[in-house]
Formats: C-alpha cells, sequence, structure tokens
C-alpha cells in the first residue's frame, strides 16, 4: 500500500477555471467571510463572473469587537477556535434560511480565513487559518476541511495574492475532489509554490471524509513538500505545531519506532528527568514527541502505508506525540523547533547516533561543513542527551564520555561536552540496555514471543490486535 502520485491532466486547470467552474455549478452556494488580508478569496469569484449564482453573502469583520459582537469571544483571533466558529456560524445561518426555500437542490457552503498578513512595520508572524464547511450533496450531512498556512512572500500584497490562490484552490477542492482526498491535497498549491507558501496542518471531517486517516493527510503534506513537518496527537487528531509548541520547552526522540520498545520510553523518561532540572526548564510543561524522518520512512524505498500506520499506532499506544518531519539533518530539525518557542529544547539520543552526529559525510553540502551545521544545531543553546550502548558480546558501555571520536574533532567533541550542549544520561535502567528494535521486530517476524516483553504492554496489545509487522497470531 502506497501513497497515490498525482494523476497529471493534459490542461492543468488555473486559478480562474477553478473560481469559474465553481461559480457555474448550480448546486453550489454559500458565504464567504475573510478577516485579516482582504477578501481575497471571494475578490476571485466576483472577478470570473457568474459570482451571483455562487456567493449568498460576502463579509469582513476587521474590528474586534464586531467580530466578537457575531462570532464570540475568542483568546485570539488568528487561530483554530475563531476560524471554526466563522464557519459554524456563517454555515448555520445559510441553512436556517435558506434549506426550506432550495435545499433541495443546493448544496451550501461557508468558506472562512482569519489571517495575519505582513503588518506595516513586517514584524509579524505571518500566518493564517482557512476552511470550507459544506455539504458534499443537496441535504447532506457537513463536511469539512480546516488547513493553517504560513506566508512566506515578503510583501504583504504578494501574501495576499498567494492567500486568494490557496483559497480558491480549497473551496475547488473541496467541491471537486472531495472523492479522492489525496489529489485535493495536492491541489491546494495550483498555482503557488513552495517558496511562497507553507501548508503545515490539514485536518478532513465530516461524512464525505468518513473513511480518511488524517494522519496519512499529513503524512502526505510532508511527503509533497507542502510543509517540512506535520503533527498528530496520540488519538490522532492532527496538531498545529506553532499551538502545540508555544511557548513550550521541548524534547524529541528521533527513531524508526519498529516498533516503541522498552529503550525507547526509559531513553525519553531519562532525558525528561535530566532536562527538567535545568534552570530554563524547571516547573514547565514539556512538550515531549517522538519524531521519525521521512528518510526513515523511505528507507526500503516507497513509503508502505501499513508499515507508517503501524509505527504510529505504536507510539500512539505509549500516549506520544507524533511529528512527521523531512529534516534528516539534526540542525534542520533545531532550527525548525526554534521557530515555535523561545524555551530551551532538547534531543534525546543513542551513543551510536551521537557517533553519527560526528561524520563529516553528512555536511559535504554545507560550505562551512560540520563546523557550520553545528553552529546551527548549538546556536540557541540545545541540549543533547546521549542514552548509553552496550556491546552484546563484551558488555563494554559506549557512553558520550569514551565516544571514539575522530582525532581531528576531539577538541570540537570536548569544547560542545564541556559547555554542557552533550550530556551523559547516567539515570538509565540496566534492563533495557539489551533491547534493539531490529531484534524485537525480527522476533516478532519468526514467532519468538520472547518479544512481548521487550515492548510496553500497550504496544505488544496493539501488534498482536491488528497483525502488525508481520505477527502472526499462534
Amino acid at each position: 500500500m502506497h501513497l497515490s502520485p498525482r494523476i497529471p491532466t493534459s490542461e492543468p486547470i488555473d486559478t480562474h477555471q477553478k473560481a469559474l467552474q465553481v461559480n457555474l455549478d448550480p448546486r453550489r452556494y454559500g458565504t464567504f467571510a475573510e478577516i485579516g488580508a482582504g477578501q481575497e478569496v471571494v475578490r476571485w469569484f466576483f472577478r470570473v463572473g457568474g459570482g451571483a449564482g455562487t456567493i449568498a453573502k460576502s463579509m469582513s469583520a476587521y474590528d474586534m469587537k464586531v467580530s466578537d459582537a457575531i462570532y464570540g469571544r475568542a483568546s485570539r483571533y488568528v487561530c483554530r477556535e475563531r476560524l471554526q466558529a466563522m464557519l459554524d456560524y456563517e454555515h448555520k445561518l445559510n441553512l436556517d434560511r435558506l434549506k426550506d426555500v432550495r435545499g433541495d437542490t443546493t448544496a451550501f457552503f461557508a468558506f472562512a480565513d482569519t489571517v495575519s498578513a505582513r503588518n506595516f512595520q513586517g514584524t509579524n508572524d505571518c500566518h493564517g487559518w482557512i476552511g470550507v464547511k459544506f455539504q458534499a450533496h443537496p441535504r447532506d450531512d457537513d463536511s469539512q476541511i480546516i488547513i493553517h498556512v504560513r506566508m512566506l512572500d515578503n510583501e504583504a500584497a504578494l501574501q495576499q495574492e498567494a492567500l486568494g490562490i490557496v483559497g480558491v484552490n480549497l473551496v475547488h477542492g473541496a467541491f471537486a475532489l472531495n472523492h479522492e482526498p489525496e489529489l485535493l491535497v495536492d491541489s491546494l498549491l495550483d498555482g503557488l509554490s513552495t517558496s511562497r507558501i507553507e501548508i503545515d496542518m490539514i485536518e478532513f471531517s465530516g461524512i464525505a471524509f468518513r473513511h480518511v486517516d488524517n494522519r496519512l493527510m499529513s503524512l502526505k503534506l510532508v511527503e509533497l513538500g507542502l510543509t517540512g513537518a506535520a503533527m498528530f496527537a496520540a488519538n490522532g487528531d492532527v496538531l498545529q505545531p506553532s499551538e502545540f509548541f508555544h511557548r513550550k520547552p521541548i524534547l524529541v526522540e528521533r527513531g524508526s519506532f519498529r516498533p516503541v520498545c522498552n529503550v525507547n520510553l526509559d531513553m525519553l523518561h531519562c532525558a525528561h528527568e535530566k532536562f527538567t532540572q535545568l534552570p530554563s526548564v524547571q516547573g514547565k510543561e514539556v512538550a515531549q514527541v517522538m519524531e521519525i524522518t521521512m528518510r526513515n520512512l523511505k528507507a526500503e524505498g516507497e513509503i508502505d502505508l501499513r508499515d507508517f500506520l503501524a509505527r504510529a499506532d505504536v507510539m500512539s499506544a505509549c500516549g506520544m506525540t507524533v511529528l512527521i518531519s523531512d529534516y534528516f539533518q539534526y540542525y534542520r530539525l533545531a532550527s525548525y523547533l526554534s521557530r515555535y518557542t523561545k524555551e530551551s529544547i532538547a534531543i534525546t539520543m543513542g551513543a551510536a547516533s551521537l557517533l553519527d552526529l560526528f561524520d563529516e559525510k553528512y555536511y559535504a553540502g554545507l560550505e562551512g561543513g560540520i563546523l557550520e551545521s553545528f553552529g546551527r544545531l548549538f546556536k540557541n543553546d540545545l541540549k543533547i542527551y546521549c542514552y548509553p550502548l552496550r556491546d552484546q558480546t563484551t558488555g563494554e558501555m559506549t557512553t558520550c564520555e569514551n565516544l571514539e571520536i575522530k582525532p581531528e574533532l576531539q577538541k570540537l567533541y570536548g569544547y560542545l561536552k564541556d559547555r554542557g550542549g552533550i550530556n551523559d544520561l547516567d539515570n538509565f535502567n540496566s534492563d533495557c540496555l539489551n533491547i534493539f528494535s531490529r531484534d524485537v521486530l525480527c522476533k516478532i517476524k519468526q514467532g519468538d514471543m520472547s518479544w512481548e516483553s521487550m515492548v510496553p504492554p500497550p504496544v505488544a496489545d496493539v501488534i498482536k490486535s491488528r497483525s502488525y509487522f508481520e505477527y502472526q497470531a499462534t
């Protein structure tokens, strides 16, 4: 099972044609409510002609008191809570007013966005929440798509233009591609590029998307390059990174998680214990995530969706938030995380991974090589916590104290260690040192039930109940 590639069309549909197609569909009728960057989306539907047959109402409520009076108070004005209030209010209004009159022939919708475009000083975070709530067919139950975008253009006018295009793509996709959600995701940046817009969250809900797994759609965002990373909670709900990480210290464990083993949880537990002792972290809620890279998911070629869902489910069974990223280099991961918090950031890894971190082949593409990469990685006082490795033959322990670094890099390593960038984890559970996920995976495939004692009980339950990782009941 693999993610479907985009099916090319002989004549790509541009923004003008998409808006016109919607306007010429006699079933579609609804409201556009836009706050923060002008009425950039509805403008397309007015401009192409035929808008009177599609647009019940177009509005903006820039003044906070006016917006509150219509949609109720919100903690912030550019947030998911405000977007949902807008969608619910406008869609219900259309149904209450019009369903008795034209409900048999009309599929109603409400489009909304709440956006922080570039301000006059150019000092704000340029992002927005965009959504459409709609009936796929007349008299149908509601369906909904919500996305979060980051606008990357340096000029407000360009940001507004990009917002208009992605909004039209969303509306058109909701109506024309709701039965093919992967193609819908792929169409969101038609007429744009990832240098202009990043889509870091998408959520499908409602009757038209009852079979959609939003975790797979998150994976699709990263695979297509629409974002560098996507997240979902243990219960499968998609998360928006800036809201999840907002003002929190962050602790990340990277791995393959095929499956999650006791050693993975011990590594995270030990690092959390050390991390929370830092003065900058004490008393604060730490955002803990398990991260898996696209490189890891594609290690055997194309992404296998069942394998991905197996990993996601065992991480979720441990109550963990999952981060999928395209940031193989750790300095890129650190840069991504520091975008969302000013608090401390830590990464925990095994001794073997720490040794790989000092392999210069991974930095050949950087002008400054390994020095540049480490400058980026540690520039915000990031901490690395190293979990020991025990040789299964000799019993010898490898820690960050005796890691065999190349002679020419030993002074650099010593400097990073002395200043607290690299830290040993000496609070480990020795029973976990003999556990390796590759061995557990082999035991599962071979029917050797000793693997059960090497993973958390909820993980064993998930593997057995869903026959993951080629498990077969005896």
